[in-house]
């Protein structure tokens, strides 16, 4: 009898890869977190690739991960557990696993827009945001990027002035996570006054606020990005972030950011990983199956020794956080590297699936997509090089 020709793969199931035992050090309470995350991992599979395919935007999967108490990214938020270092990353990596729309969901909501309302935030601002941003039922987006100043954020030409009263704001923005979804924007603008870069809380539904998510995306087609116009946008002194003073304050909250993609990176090879490794075991070629053969043993050699070098250097990288030590070139080595050893990973998964890997049915070749975004966000490959070359011999090649 002849095999099924309409066969269908399993490949969602988590192997829990760790060749080096990276994440042996997880205590308890991170492997609770890890597990929350799991759980919504596995609720997102069966309907993730639909969102995907039609470009919609799962807000209440957003939501989902603020009642799972997913959203805080290691910050401490009254009233929400507190995450190690290590617990933070595994949990972004576990939701990276499952999408990279919502890992990115994830990290906007509570890697930038909580990071920067805790780091500069007013204690007013703080009462009244943190907790909506945290359970997911206040969208926020952070607003820095522009149409013409991405690597080079530090030129970003939105321009703030005080006249006494209020702040009026003018400019605009691109590829802002949440930006139209109708709650709050954290928006990057430069002072008129004293020429620094400064924060400021606005409402998406103020006069002159105007957004449209970026249609036509190839990547990342289950989050909306939208691209912003402010015109005479005005916002109370009250909105101001008030411990935010110059670019390099915002800089901080681009570090934690950087690790967060960089374990986000993690997540996306993890699958991929075990996705090939699962059908390698259940696809059959020439009489046995496929992982019986020596080039595919080969391959997945390959994958497992990049995923692990992955994993090492985010145990390590968490080590230094939990230390206090991380310096922010660590953080660009970490997103170096992950990216770059992702896209390779996700390159041989979705060669060894051959045909079906371009099945959305099977996942890879979202994962293969997504991660070409996360290679560019949050500081490009060029700038990640530079960081590191200017860190390693005290020259600046910028500007």
């Amino acid at each position: 009898m002849s095999a099924d020709p309409w066969k269908t793969y399993d490949l969602s199931q988590p192997l829990d890869t760790d060749y080096l035992s990276a994440f042996a050090s997880a205590t308890t309470a991170d492997r609770e977190h890890w597990q929350r995350a799991r759980q919504f991992a596995q609720e997102v599979f069966p309907v993730i690739n639909q969102h995907w395919e039609n470009a919609f935007y799962p807000v209440d999967l957003v939501r989902r991960m603020g009642e799972l108490d997913l959203l805080t990214d290691g910050l401490e938020i009254g009233g929400h557990a507190v995450f190690s270092p290590l617990a933070a990353g595994l949990v972004t990596m576990e939701i990276s696993r499952a999408d990279g729309s919502m890992a990115a969901a994830a990290a906007v909501q509570g890697g930038l827009v909580l990071r920067s309302l805790k780091l500069f935030g007013t204690a007013e601002q703080q009462d009244q945001y943190l907790e909506p941003i945290a359970t997911g039922t206040l969208l926020g987006g952070f607003a820095l990027t522009e149409p013409h100043h991405g690597s080079d954020s530090v030129s970003l030409e939105t321009s703030a002035r005080f006249d006494g009263k209020t702040w009026m704001l003018n400019g605009s923005k691109k590829w802002i996570g949440n930006g139209a979804a109708g709650g709050i924007t954290i928006v990057w603008a430069r002072d008129e006054g004293d020429g620094q870069i400064k924060g400021f809380i606005v409402d998406q539904q103020a006069a002159g606020y105007e957004a449209t998510p970026v249609r036509g995306k190839g990547v990342l087609r289950a989050i909306e990005q939208a691209k912003i116009r402010l015109h005479n946008v005005r916002v109370p002194d009250s909105a101001l972030l008030a411990q935010a003073r110059s670019f390099k304050d915002v800089s901080k909250a681009l570090v934690d950011t950087r690790v967060n993609v960089g374990w986000s990176a993690l997540g996306h090879a993890l699958f991929v990983f075990e996705a090939a490794l699962q059908y390698s075991k259940q696809r059959e070629q020439f009489g046995k199956a496929l992982g019986a053969h020596q080039m595919v043993q080969e391959r997945l050699a390959q994958m497992l020794a990049e995923l692990t070098n992955m994993q090492l250097q985010c145990a390590a990288v968490a080590s230094e956080q939990a230390a206090g030590r991380l310096r922010p070139a660590q953080a660009s080595l970490l997103k170096y590297h992950n990216t770059r050893a992702a896209r390779r990973v996700a390159a041989t998964a979705r060669d060894m699936l051959g045909g079906n890997g371009i099945l959305l049915e099977n996942h890879v070749i979202r994962h293969v997509g997504d991660i070409e975004a996360l290679h560019t966000y949050e500081g490009t490959e060029s700038i990640q090089a530079l960081i590191l070359g200017r860190d390693l011999t005290g020259l600046s090649a910028f500007g």
